[in-house]
């Protein structure tokens, strides 16, 4: 029987930022939760919050130190997703390269599958 593919991947600069954001946080955390949501001129945003506990229904990537919870109805649209962080001179932030996207708002809030 073959490895199951994770559904979404961190970056070493990824993982490392949700640590900090984690160990930041002041209390325990269950990891980071992954959504989506409907968003922007394109359809479909990306949300990133504090678990407190695992949902029971909740996809768990286990990666690099970091548990990354991903929300049951958004694990179709972020399958094979390669999550970074990325910090530029006038911005940072978490950045996603999903190979389901087909398309991205002008604004770049905002994506389609």
């Amino acid at each position: 029987m073959s490895e199951r593919m994770a559904p979404l991947t961190l970056t070493d600069s990824a993982a490392s930022r949700v640590k900090v954001l984690l160990d930041s946080r002041g209390k325990p955390s269950a990891g980071i939760r992954i959504g989506v949501s409907t968003k922007g001129c394109s359809g479909l945003t990306y949300t990133l919050e504090f678990a407190d506990e695992k949902e029971p229904m909740d996809e768990v990537v286990e990666t690099k130190g970091v548990t990354v919870l991903i929300d049951p109805k958004a694990t179709m649209f972020i399958l094979g997703t390669e999550m970074d962080f990325v910090e530029e001179k006038m911005q940072s932030g978490f950045v996603f390269r999903n190979p389901n996207e087909k398309g991205r708002c002008g604004c770049g809030e905002s994506f389609h599958v």
